[in-house]
C-alpha cells in the first residue's frame, strides 16, 4: 500500500460559469451517499453526524477538516510534501535513537572486553606465580634422595 496517494472516486464536473446574457441552468443534484475513503497512514476517521458537515449553496455537504495537514485553501501538493518532510523528521529522529543505541552497544562491547583482557592478565600473573612456587618446589624434590645409606 503506498504511504501517499489515495483513491477517490472522480467528483462531478463544476458547474458552468455563464455570463450575463446567457440562460442560467438549474444546479446539479446533490449526491444522497457519501464517497468511500480508503483509510491510509495519514487519514483520520469522520462521522457521518450532520454537525461536523457544512452545506454549501448548491446543496452539496463537504465535511470540515480538522487537521493541521488539511488547512483551507492548501493545495494537496503541498499537504502531500508536509507530511513526506513529517515522515522524514520522524525517519531521522528513529535514525538517531538507533544510533545512540548503537554506539551505547559499543561502549558495553568494549568495556566488556577490557573487563576480559583484565581477568585474563590476572590469571596469567597468578599462573606465572603458580609456576614458580611449583618449580621451587620441584628442585627441592630433586635434592631428596642423594643419600643412599642403608
Amino acid at each position: 500500500m503506498p504511504l501517499f496517494s489515495s483513491r477517490r472516486e472522480p467528483s462531478p464536473p463544476p458547474p458552468q460559469r455563464t455570463g450575463f446574457f446567457s440562460k442560467s441552468s438549474p444546479p446539479p443534484p446533490a449526491t444522497t451517499t457519501p464517497p468511500s475513503r480508503s483509510r491510509t497512514m495519514f487519514s483520520r476517521r469522520r462521522s457521518s453526524s450532520p454537525s461536523l458537515h457544512s452545506t454549501s449553496p448548491t446543496g452539496t455537504s463537504h465535511p470540515k477538516r480538522h487537521s493541521l495537514l488539511h488547512k483551507s485553501g492548501e493545495d494537496a501538493s503541498i499537504v502531500a510534501a508536509r507530511e513526506r518532510v513529517m515522515s522524514a523528521e520522524a525517519a531521522e529522529r528513529e535514525a538517531d535513537r538507533a544510533l545512540f543505541a548503537a554506539k551505547a552497544a559499543v561502549r558495553e562491547a568494549r568495556e566488556h572486553v577490557g573487563r576480559l583482557e583484565r581477568e585474563a592478565s590476572e590469571e596469567a600473573k597468578r599462573a606465572k606465580a603458580k609456576q614458580v612456587a611449583a618449580k621451587s618446589i620441584g628442585r627441592r624434590g630433586k635434592a631428596l634422595g642423594r643419600h643412599d645409606h642403608v
